[in-house]
């Protein structure tokens, strides 16, 4: 397979990544998106790391599915904590905490 049906999964997964970033309302389903713009990201670094002969982008998407782990596990606590709080995830009703 290509390098290049890599790289343009990997562009396909962004662009829904960053739409699901900005025309969703739930908490939720905003950490989703954000996962698919990381993972997207990860398949870009292995595709390019093929192309290249180096593992280098291997060791970085390692790194980056680290950082995404720890970015779930904070962002679904603070959503535990403001649904326990609020009694609704929606980012809509969160604009009213500032202050």
């Amino acid at each position: 397979m290509l390098a290049a049906n890599f790289l343009l999964l990997a562009a396909v997964l962004f662009c829904i990544g960053v739409f699901g970033v900005i025309a969703r309302r739930n908490a939720v389903m905003v950490l989703m998106s954000i996962e698919l713009v990381l993972n997207s990201v990860n398949l870009n670094l292995v595709a390019f790391a093929l192309m290249n002969d180096d593992v280098d982008g291997q060791v970085f998407a390692l790194f980056v599915i680290a950082i995404a782990a720890a970015e779930v596990g904070v962002g679904l606590a603070m959503v535990l904590l403001i649904y326990r709080n609020r009694r609704s995830i929606s980012l809509d009703e969160l604009s009213e905490l500032k202050g």
